[in-house]
């Protein structure tokens, strides 16, 4: 209920005696979908939050509000320094308005997920939050008030029918009215049964945070499990939203969690069954190697230029026929096929290694699917995220949040610059003297930063996959082989107006390698 009508006409009653006098300070957004304004008097000042998402709106009004330094955008000037007059609640409308001084309003839209903000001056829009619902210029706020005929006559007429009579009821109140006997009871007893809930709804007691199947409600009457009970309309938005968005919040990353995982995993399986496929194809076709066989017996057999020839296949022990090609020798076609068989033989072995590692991870997906069904609260999920978080995010992400292409081998890091401005951030602010520093020689390329570890000695097999990657992040990427030069970062200067990535290198020692990204399994 924290939009239905009745609680907005105790929060619209609440908010202008708040509100009354104050002037508007500031209006921004920081997010898409949410809309602050900051009201402020002599000694007070309040903000509102409006957060008109399409799955979620609500209000919420925080004492104080730290604005964010970046991506905060200005939004509905016009307002800014008027004074608010008055809030008026439409009636039988899940909207109302503020007027403010020079002749403005503000209109409050309050349509689930069609929600909106409207700024107003003269009776004419100037500004709409949400531009998606541009239908919302044609609303007139000083006409939106709807007029029910409620008595008992009306009542009677509709047959105690909830719906034609009270449309602003929801489901909350109809439901407090089952609980009631309302539908086995006398037209009589159903009048009074809803006099009685207008009578808590026009003044309640108090404002209950409630779990109704399953789900977080606001409600001004009591039923279903309460969870809080609070006395003031603006505090029972706030803690509603609060709550329910901390809820949601866990939901959210629950399922994001559980559907990153799933993705993985049916990704996984389906490279396994293709692999698994095209093993089974390669190991049970008839053997490139053993058709040259064939062909290198019968060499004197194959008449010359034939494109067709039907041979004994010794292998089978029966005939076959072959098709070749007319300007290729029957022994250039036997070699290449004899090089077939080699690469054949190779991309088994690939497919192999490949089933073996994609086996692995189809079984760690499945167990991390496993550790999620067991998280049931927020706090168990932080940690899984955090336990998961390599599962979680995928090697392009993790290259987008960190400044530097990062490997890790033998417990050293291995850090690679991505441009030549990241090069001199990467040499300039983020390596220490007596890291060891490398760089394809007299071309241009990324700068690479093995991090040293005290009282150890970089390992060879360490130094050379960082070479191989200075190489492969370098204009002689193609080349057969590269010379790398390295040297401690204590040897390494940029001088004084320089071109970015520019440097210049001392006492330097150069490795011939082979360029190519050693962490990169080739397939």
């Amino acid at each position: 209920m924290h939009q239905n009508y009745y609680f907005l006409r105790q929060l619209t009653k609440a908010l202008e005696q708040r509100l009354q006098g104050m002037q508007v300070h500031t209006a921004f957004s920081q997010n898409k979908d949410e809309l602050v304004i900051g009201f402020a008097a002599a000694d007070s000042e309040l903000y509102l939050r409006a957060l008109l998402t399409s799955h979620f709106s609500s209000l919420s009004f925080p004492a104080e509000f730290r604005r964010a330094r970046a991506n905060s955008v200005e939004l509905m000037e016009p307002m800014l320094g008027q004074t608010v007059q008055q809030v008026i609640q439409h009636e039988n409308e899940r909207s109302f308005y503020l007027r403010l001084s020079n002749n403005m309003l503000l209109l409050f839209k309050l349509f689930g997920n069609r929600s909106n903000l409207i700024l107003y001056q003269d009776e004419a829009p100037l500004e709409l939050f949400h531009n998606k619902f541009g239908n919302d210029l044609e609303l007139e706020p000083l006409h939106m008030h709807r007029q029910l005929e409620q008595n008992k006559a009306a009542f009677e007429a509709a047959n105690g029918n909830l719906r034609k009579l009270y449309p602003t009821f929801g489901d909350i109140p109809a439901l407090y009215l089952e609980e009631r006997g309302y539908s086995s009871a006398s037209l009589d007893q159903k009048w009074e049964l809803v006099q009685d809930m207008l009578d808590t709804l026009e003044s309640p007691e108090a404002y209950y945070l409630i779990r109704l199947d399953g789900r977080l409600r606001l409600s001004l009457l009591p039923i279903g499990e309460i969870v809080q009970t609070i006395t003031d309309p603006l505090e029972a938005s706030n803690t509603y939203t609060r709550t329910y968005l901390s809820e949601t919040g866990f939901e959210r990353q629950y399922e994001q969690a559980k559907q990153q995982l799933t993705k993985k995993l049916n990704g996984t399986q389906t490279v396994l069954a293709q692999a698994e496929a095209k093993l089974n194809e390669l190991r049970h076709d008839r053997s490139y190697s053993q058709t040259a066989d064939v062909i290198m017996a019968n060499l004197t057999n194959i008449p010359p230029r034939a494109t067709e020839v039907e041979l004994y296949d010794f292998y089978t022990d029966q005939n076959r026929t072959y098709k070749l090609k007319q300007d290729e020798t029957p022994q250039k076609f036997a070699e290449r096929l004899y090089r077939k068989a080699k690469n054949q033989h190779v991309e088994v072995q690939q497919l192999e290694e490949k089933t073996e590692r994609k086996l692995e991870e189809a079984i760690i997906l499945e167990d991390a699917l496993q550790a999620l069904e067991e998280v049931k609260d927020y706090k168990q999920l932080k940690s899984f995220l955090k336990e998961y978080a390599h599962l979680l995010t995928s090697k392009q992400q993790q290259q987008q949040e960190s400044p530097f292409r990062v490997f890790e081998t033998e417990g050293y890091k291995i850090l690679v610059g991505k441009s030549a401005h990241n090069n001199d951030l990467l040499t300039q602010r983020h390596t220490f003297k007596d890291d060891l520093w490398l760089h394809a020689k007299d071309v241009s390329g990324s700068h690479v930063v093995i991090k040293q570890q005290a009282g150890k000695t970089i390992p060879n097999t360490v130094l050379e996959k960082a070479a191989q990657l200075a190489a492969y992040y370098s204009k002689r990427k193609s080349d057969s082989l590269c010379p790398v030069l390295y040297t401690p970062k204590k040897w390494v200067r940029k001088p004084k107006g320089a071109a970015p990535g520019a440097v210049v290198v001392e006492r330097e020692k150069v490795l011939l390698v082979k360029p190519e990204n050693p962490f990169e399994r080739k397939i």
